[in-house]
């Protein structure tokens, strides 16, 4: 067991945060089993960390063989980019640390990064050319801001499998993984969950429409890029709000997980 630190306001703030989005993803049926992970990096670290000395990094993970209804915020790991179990008790997944670690270090904005195999979504990573097309509300949030991987390799196991998936994602803030799952990159834990929230009801909206084998209805190029620019400009307050929500319902029911 590596010590648990005394930390400041601002990264308890995150831990419980982080913890937050572990609770919420059993609640609304976006995790699987003890698999898939998240992560986040700590800010002072994300500050001070740079080409020359990338070791300097840490970010939060979850603990491999807790089910996401256990994760909480004392009991999250610390982690460097060398793979080093900085704080915390147990192991981590060898591919979350290669998935999580390459993102984070190639893409400062991406402090908070989520991988699922969330079913709707994943059901699109499994089409031939499978594409969330741009034919509801929900899905117009993420119009020309998702990457798709085209070559599922196996786990990822390697820095250059990681590394490869970072330049897929590019500048892109969601990235489908053939035949795998998705990734969602974030500002904060906020963002990202807002972002994988309505990632997931749009995938489901767009499965059940293609159930029932008619034509989609197309939206406007024009409309597109309007709606997708207001929806922009107001996502991080409005991830807020929405995150803030659904926290206060944690604190009422499950307030273990800022603990």
């Amino acid at each position: 067991m590596r010590e648990i630190k005394a930390a400041p306001a601002v990264e308890r703030a995150i831990r419980a945060d982080l913890a937050a989005a572990f609770r919420l993803a059993v609640r609304m049926d976006l995790h699987e089993g003890v698999c898939n992970h998240f992560s986040v990096m700590l800010p002072d670290e994300n500050r001070k960390r740079s080409v020359e000395a990338p070791h300097k990094a840490r970010f939060l993970l979850n603990r491999y063989g807790l089910h996401w209804s256990e994760v909480s915020a004392s009991n999250l790991l610390v982690i460097d980019a060398r793979g080093r179990l900085l704080e915390g008790e147990g192991e981590f997944e060898k591919t979350a640390f290669y998935i999580h670690s390459r993102i984070h270090l190639a893409h400062p904005r991406a402090a908070c990064v989520l991988h699922t195999h969330m079913p709707y979504a994943t059901a699109l990573t499994l089409l031939e050319g499978g594409r969330l097309e741009m034919v509801e509300q929900n899905a117009l949030r993420f119009h020309d801001d998702i990457a798709y991987d085209e070559s599922y390799n196996g786990l990822v196991v390697d820095d250059a499998e990681g590394d490869r998936l970072a330049r897929v994602l590019g500048a892109k803030r969601v990235m489908f993984l053939a035949n795998h799952g998705i990734i969602v990159a974030g500002a904060s834990v906020a963002e990202a969950f807002d972002a994988l929230y309505y990632l997931e009801r749009a995938c489901r909206l767009q499965v059940l429409a293609r159930s029932m084998g008619a034509k989609l209805r197309a939206v406007r190029p024009e409309v597109v890029r309007a709606a997708c620019a207001m929806m922009r400009d107001d996502a991080p307050k409005y991830a807020g709000a929405h995150f803030g929500a659904l926290k206060r319902i944690l604190d009422r029911e499950e307030p273990d997980y800022s603990r």
